[in-house]
């Protein structure tokens, strides 16, 4: 009788927990959505790692997952804690956007086409380029009055950033959404899973 009450309590902790990672990590409290791995310590204690994974779990239901995003741009086999708890947790789809889909998020098939090309562009780079390198390569595919335009989507969708020196990286939401190989794979014409 003592175990099963043991067993109910701590069910109804981790469905208390599992609650309050969902709301961490889907409400946007700072510049950036989802919530870095200290904050999910500080709320849900030390095993918020497995929290998470049971988060994930719940939401490939609903075709959702949650990735984590580390600061130094690497993909650690066994993130240590103190990896994970530098590390920044987001929600993205589970599964591609299909060309459908991708059109009702409001961006044109186009706008698309130069994102991809600017992030394959900087991925090819070594994770940097020049600004004004990227303006002359978008120029020759797009219409010269939309590069400037698009450049800033990219940046306030936190896509790409900036520096001072105007140099372009990866941002956030690249990290987090783009597969880097599965990206430049298809720009070469290469055949997936090769």
């Amino acid at each position: 009788m003592e175990g099963a009450t043991r067993r109910i309590g701590r069910k109804r902790r981790y469905s208390m927990m599992l609650r309050r990672a969902a709301q961490l990590i889907f409400f946007k409290r700072h510049m950036e959505p989802g919530v870095k791995g200290w904050e999910l310590r500080r709320k849900l204690g030390s095993d918020y790692p497995k929290v998470i994974q049971l988060l994930d779990e719940r939401l490939r239901e609903l075709g959702l997952t949650v990735k984590i995003v580390f600061e130094d741009g690497s993909a650690y086999e066994n993130p240590t804690i103190e990896q994970l708890d530098k590390a920044r947790f987001y929600v993205t789809l589970r599964e591609e956007l299909t060309l459908e889909d991708a059109k009702m998020i409001g961006w044109r098939i186009d706008d698309l086409a130069a994102l991809a090309v600017t992030l394959a562009y900087i991925i090819s780079k070594g994770g940097k380029a020049p600004r004004r390198e990227v303006e002359d390569l978008l120029k020759v595919k797009i219409p010269e009055w939309r590069v400037e335009m698009n450049l800033n989507r990219y940046l306030k969708s936190g896509y790409i950033i900036e520096d001072e020196k105007e140099m372009l990286y990866l941002g956030w939401r690249a990290r987090a959404e783009v597969d880097e190989k599965k990206l430049i794979d298809l720009l070469l014409g290469e055949e997936l899973g090769s």
